[in-house]
């Protein structure tokens, strides 16, 4: 196997992996009806996952450069978590209308 093969095949897999973490902000975006401040950060979440420059990195710390993903994804979470929740409210108060369901 040569370097140029292994260059393409992590370029594949990171390539799958965006592809996919698009598609699940996309779904959670539509489905819990997030906002676009919300999907920015999950957007910026995902790419700080894909980028290989991290504050711990994991190639110096091994599994422990992961707990700076782990942070990032779990503070994402809370904070998108609290705005969907607050948009509930404001629907359920009248405040923010929505349209009549088909």
């Amino acid at each position: 196997m040569d370097v140029s093969d292994l260059v393409r095949i992590v370029l594949v897999v990171v390539g799958v992996l965006v592809v996919v973490g698009l598609l699940v902000v996309a779904f959670l975006m539509w489905r819990f009806k997030i906002p676009p401040r919300g999907v920015v950060a999950m957007l910026g979440a995902l790419f700080y996952l894909a980028l290989p420059v991290d504050v711990l990195p994991e190639v110096l710390l091994g599994p422990f450069g992961l707990i700076d993903d782990t942070g990032v994804l779990a503070g994402v979470a809370i904070w998108v978590y609290k705005l969907t929740r607050a948009r509930r409210r404001l629907v359920e108060g009248g405040v923010i209308k929505t349209r009549p369901p088909r």
